[in-house]
């Protein structure tokens, strides 16, 4: 009997997909989103080297008082915010990004414009 793949196993193959033609590197590293049903996730990494240089999430302390909820499309924002603030810290204006496989909807989008107004450029 055939059994259907669950939405995140469909996911990820999306996402091997993306990561096919997608990488980072040490001028424009890769914005690499995550998204779980309570919290997003952003990572900025040099694929290169395999290093994470900049991590912002809805758990974050810079964060934790300002968020009613990690899941919602305010909080993906402020992580946008804040990942951008952190990695142009870092000097880090050009980044390409990385959906992980989710729609350019929501949650994710909202991360996205974020970050552009943050000061990142992708």
């Amino acid at each position: 009997m055939f059994k259907r793949p669950d939405k995140n196993t469909l996911r990820a193959k999306k996402h091997l997909r993306v990561r096919k033609k997608i990488s980072g590197t040490p001028e424009r590293p890769r914005l690499c989103v995550y998204r779980s049903s309570n919290n997003i996730y952003a990572q900025i990494i040099d694929d290169t080297k395999g290093h994470t240089l900049v991590a912002a999430s809805s758990i974050d302390p810079a964060l934790k008082g300002k968020l009613e909820s990690g899941g919602n499309i305010d909080a993906a924002k402020e992580v946008g915010k804040l990942v951008a603030e952190k990695a142009i810290a870092k000097g880090i204006k050009a980044v390409v990004f990385d959906r992980g496989g989710y729609l350019y909807h929501g949650r994710v989008a909202a991360l996205a414009e974020g970050a552009r107004e943050g000061g990142l450029e992708f």
